[in-house]
């Protein structure tokens, strides 16, 4: 009798599995671990995201994982504008502020403050005088230099960068005529940067705005750090707003402007990118928090979900702008998002409240979409 034979009892089948386990596992090895975006572009470029108050309070354990895995800076979404950190004369709120500084010490990420001096969501008393009237020109830059030297003061050497000034320069190329520059005149921007480095001398300065890609714009913004130069004014890097559209603004144009502010001898960062799927109503606005309309059932096409054929120029739309960056990584030093996945979008509220988007590269479930793939891909590729 053949006592060779293949035993099938409980032990004998237990071992066939293990074998057919080992064998398997021999020739199908586990896939590697997928690249994160800090990985990908670690020697290109840091990558970051704006959180939110529940982010920075850890709240939001389904941005946390993407926040710590992806990323390696943040920028303050709104715990650092004028109207959260200093809400009254003389009171000032660092509650939320300092958790974010802490959060970005504890992980070791690079910090940008935003920001100092805005046209929008700064209190009303910050222009006026005890009577309701506009207040003059010495009290309102006493009211900056005060303004900027707590905050930057408070946090230097722990938050990196600042966007000092932010949305100065109109779409005509001319400044933009706010409250800023109707009181103090154009000099307010140089007083600004001029306070900033005082408060903290080793902070990168930066000019931030959005629809940089029209070369009229573009020309505007070109002339004003011309100005601050020769001044000696120190100006680091001019933060492009990354609002944009499945078609526009149109690479070549981005690519002028990156181009056209490194030859000033800037750094560039593209400080608040998102790519809206969704249709504009009337006029592009950029990104003036202003502009408001009424919903109406074409502008929310996607409430379901995003179908694939769009899920797909989306994602050909980011692959062409890391693209870009990327061609450009020796005068670009940060690609921040404004957002960390769609459901936290400010573009599900702007310009029209209620809309569903999917700007982002995380869905609202937290997974990589097509187009984090395809921005991914361009680097584990090589």
């Amino acid at each position: 009798m053949n006592h060779n034979h293949i035993t099938t009892g409980k032990h004998g089948m237990a071992g066939m599995l293990f074998m057919l386990v080992i064998l398997f596992t021999s020739c199908n090895p586990p896939k590697a671990e997928q690249l994160s975006l800090k990985q990908a572009f670690r020697d290109d470029f840091l990558i970051g995201a704006a959180l939110n108050k529940s982010q920075i309070l850890g709240k939001d354990s389904l941005s946390a994982k993407i926040i710590e895995t992806q990323f390696n800076s943040l920028t303050a979404e709104n715990c650092m504008k004028w109207e959260r950190i200093h809400p009254r004369p003389g009171v000032y709120n660092f509650e939320l502020a300092d958790k974010l500084v802490e959060f970005a010490e504890e992980k070791e990420m690079f910090l940008q403050g935003h920001v100092l001096v805005w046209h929008s969501q700064t209190p009303r008393w910050v222009f006026q005088d005890a009577a309701g009237n506009l207040t003059t020109r010495d009290t309102l830059l006493m009211r900056m230099k005060d303004h900027i030297y707590t905050v930057v003061g408070r946090y230097k050497g722990k938050v990196n960068g600042w966007d000092v000034v932010n949305e100065a320069i109109g779409d005509d190329g001319g400044f933009r005529n706010s409250l800023w520059y109707q009181i103090i005149g154009e000099d307010f921007i140089e007083k600004a940067f001029t306070y900033a480095h005082e408060a903290d001398p080793d902070a990168e300065l930066i000019y931030n705005d959005y629809s940089l890609p029209n070369p009229v714009k573009r020309d505007g913004v070109v002339n004003l750090v011309k100005d601050l130069q020769s001044k000696g004014i120190k100006i680091d890097g001019i933060g492009m707003q990354g609002h944009y559209h499945l078609e526009n603004p149109p690479l070549e144009e981005i690519e002028a402007s990156v181009e056209a502010f490194a030859a000033l001898g800037l750094q560039v960062s593209f400080t608040e990118v998102e790519v809206t799927v969704l249709p504009v109503p009337g006029d592009d606005a950029g990104a003036d928090i202003s502009t408001k309309f009424e919903m109406e059932e074409w502008l929310n096409p996607y409430r379901e979900g995003l179908p694939d054929s769009v899920q797909n120029v989306l994602a050909m739309r980011y692959k062409a702008l890391f693209g870009l960056f990327l061609d450009h990584s020796d005068q670009i030093d940060r690609v921040t998002f404004w957002g960390v996945h769609d459901g936290v979008s400010w573009k599900n509220n702007w310009p029209v409240r209620g809309r569903t988007n999917y700007p982002l590269l995380f869905d609202r479930q937290g997974n990589p979409k097509p187009a984090f793939d395809a921005v991914i891909g361009l680097k584990s590729s090589n």
